[in-house]
């Protein structure tokens, strides 16, 4: 049996989910944050790296990597 308030909170949980990541205005985004926005793949994003197609990002350790976010805003609206 379904509480009242259980079903209340359902569909706003549904809206959460749908809602499009943002962008920060200044900064810095990881990986995770930039294939959020831009649909592709995880490699197909180091191969357009490599190709010339997207920024580089910085490194700030052995495994992190992180990309302006003035670079990734530059990138979406230039693909518009």
């Amino acid at each position: 049996m379904y509480l009242m308030q259980s079903i209340q909170t359902q569909p706003r949980m549904l809206a959460m989910k749908l809602t499009r990541p943002i962008l920060p205005e200044t900064g810095f985004v990881r990986l995770p944050q930039i294939l959020a926005i831009i649909p592709i793949s995880r490699s197909a994003w180091w191969a357009g790296i490599r190709e010339g197609k997207f920024p580089k990002g910085i490194k700030l350790g052995s495994k992190t990597t992180v990309w302006r976010a003035d670079d990734i805003r530059t990138l979406i609206n230039i693909g518009r």
